[in-house]
């Protein structure tokens, strides 16, 4: 192939790349105001998902988790049923809500400081990867479940659509950073893994403990920008 088809294959490349990427006019991607991205930064605090089996063995059987208030995600939920979730030396949290759907592993999210409270020494991960993570007992109205595994400290990510990562330049599997601006307190988040998926919205998930360094509740601004000095490294 000549330079000259080469470079006619290139452009080529780019412009399909564009156009799939381009909204449709009229048509707004999820998430997106006056034609461009709208940024919501959100603090997830201590949560769990549970498996089906987990749902009926904990609030009894035949139980379905009870959508109680949507996320901003659209399909997820907090529900209305809640866990007691118990660590080494019997030390507790006494009411852990329940996000939905039900999933293939139970899990259960905490921030450093519950983590400590709990006696558990919970690593950094990203949602789903809870191979050698420590364990919990769960306590439901109906039933207890003794988790050999899945606590962890979630690690910061954002949601994004393909064509949020078309507007800022990633994709899937990259990391961001996240500067937050507030009165006394700003803060730079590093390595937010970007999580692409066809149907989000464009959302940061921080924990509780980086929500108050931050003070996010008193932030009068908030950037994402990609991140271009460090690897990938997600474990």
């Amino acid at each position: 192939m000549t330079n000259q088809s080469v470079i006619e294959s290139l452009v080529r490349q780019a412009v399909r790349g564009v156009l799939q990427a381009t909204p449709a006019a009229g048509v707004q991607p999820p998430g997106w105001v006056d034609g461009k991205p709208n940024l919501r930064v959100s603090i997830s605090a201590r949560h769990c998902h549970l498996t089906d089996e987990h749902v009926e063995i904990l609030f009894g059987k035949g139980a379905k988790l009870e959508p109680e208030k949507p996320l901003y995600q659209d399909g997820f939920y907090a529900a209305a049923q809640t866990v007691m979730v118990v660590g080494p030396r019997r030390r507790m949290l006494p009411s852990v809500r329940v996000l939905g759907p039900t999933r293939s592993h139970s899990q259960v999210e905490l921030a450093l400081t519950d983590s400590i409270s709990l006696g558990i020494d919970a690593p950094t991960r990203h949602s789903g990867d809870i191979d050698g993570t420590p364990g919990c007992v769960l306590v439901g109205p109906a039933g207890t479940v003794q988790l050999e595994r899945g606590v962890i400290r979630a690690a910061r990510h954002v949601h994004m659509n393909l064509h949020d990562c078309q507007y800022y330049g990633v994709e899937n599997g990259d990391l961001m950073k996240l500067v937050v601006k507030s009165p006394a307190c700003s803060v730079t988040f590093d390595d937010l893994l970007v999580r692409a998926d066809e149907a989000a919205k464009l959302e940061v998930h921080i924990d509780t403990d980086e929500g108050n360094a931050c003070n996010l509740e008193a932030a009068e601004q908030v950037e994402l920008q990609k991140q271009t000095d460090s690897c990938k490294c997600h474990g």
